[in-house]
């Protein structure tokens, strides 16, 4: 079937364009329900078409899709599903992006820079979304971007379940690779028992994706570290992370993040380091020539499935995080 009904109050659909249907076919499967037949195409001078196969009037749609590459083509698209959904009378619809695109342009670092992640949340709720759902955003006060409940998930439970019975906890040390993930890496660092170490580092505001890492603050020699972060672009940042970790003595470093966006040269950086694994969730799709063999894929759709099952039935998503908002 298509969706789940309940007579006389609210049907749920569940929609998915076209940037990774492997996710949502997975996703729709842990829901019980089909993802709802839809016409996309694209016309011959790149405008996209969207027509849903079945009525959607009165449904409380969720509409999936990942921001990979191309991802102003995958944003576009998720943006007219909405605005149709939104002219063929649907009641609710929440927009489940599992990685935010433009998320790190979330403030003005200099002067005549825009806010693109605020852009997007507008963008988002013209086109009619009533709710947004996004898993570990760059930084939490993009929720405070959109006009309407957020719903920020959090992929930690399912990296900590994995890494809990690889680590002997004792001799762990969870590692935030910069100042601005030392939140996170504190939560990460409560849930394990472990203690917690930072790396200051200074980034090159003239040069994109160019790192200089500083030192190291916190316990690390003799100690496994995990690196935590929310995403992995072209890897920079964690394969001086990780060396500098060796230096100070590290016997062995991992990483966790959960959005691999993999930007060349990423995949020869980690191959090449000195990182034992590296442990990221399916939030984006990895082409075969962007997996190696110090990778390991953990996949979200459970966790977003709840979620969804959770606003659907009016219940709580932050039950899901055990307290955690």
């Amino acid at each position: 079937m298509s969706g789940i009904k309940q007579t006389g109050e609210k049907n749920l659909m569940f929609f998915s364009g076209r940037a990774y249907p492997e996710l949502a076919g997975e996703v729709a499967s842990h829901l019980g329900v089909d993802t709802t037949p839809t016409t996309l195409r694209d016309f011959a001078n790149g405008e996209i078409y969207a027509r849903y196969l079945e009525s959607v009037r009165g449904c409380d749609a969720f509409v999936m899709q990942s921001h990979t590459e191309p991802i102003n083509q995958w944003i576009m698209e998720q943006l007219i599903m909405v605005d149709a959904l939104k002219r063929a009378s649907a009641e609710r619809i929440t927009v489940i992006m599992p990685f935010f695109g433009y998320a790190r342009q979330d403030k003005k670092g200099r002067g005549r820079e825009p806010i693109t992640a605020r852009l997007m949340a507008d963008l988002f709720k013209t086109a009619g979304a009533d709710r947004l759902m996004s898993i570990d955003l760059h930084t939490s006060q993009i929720q405070g971007f959109f006009d309407g409940p957020v719903d920020h998930l959090f992929a930690m439970p399912v990296l900590v379940n994995y890494l809990k019975d690889k680590l002997d906890l004792e001799t762990t040390t969870v590692v935030s690779p910069d100042t601005g993930r030392v939140r996170l890496s504190e939560r990460w660092a409560d849930t394990l028992g472990t203690p917690l170490a930072f790396i200051h580092k200074r980034r090159d505001l003239d040069v994109a994706n160019q790192v200089k890492v500083n030192e190291v603050v916190g316990k690390v020699r003799g100690r496994t570290c995990v690196l935590i972060d929310d995403m992995i672009d072209t890897a920079g940042t964690i394969c001086k992370a990780a060396d500098a970790l060796y230096e100070q003595g590290a016997t062995n470093v991992l990483v966790a993040a959960t959005h691999a966006v993999f930007s060349d040269p990423a995949v020869d950086r980690l191959k090449n380091s000195r990182i034992s694994e590296v442990i990221v969730t399916n939030t984006l799709p990895l082409a075969e020539d962007k997996r190696f063999d110090k990778l390991t894929v953990l996949s979200i759709a459970p966790l977003i499935a709840r979620a969804i099952t959770e606003v659907f039935n009016d219940g709580s998503v932050t039950s899901l995080f055990e307290g955690d908002s």
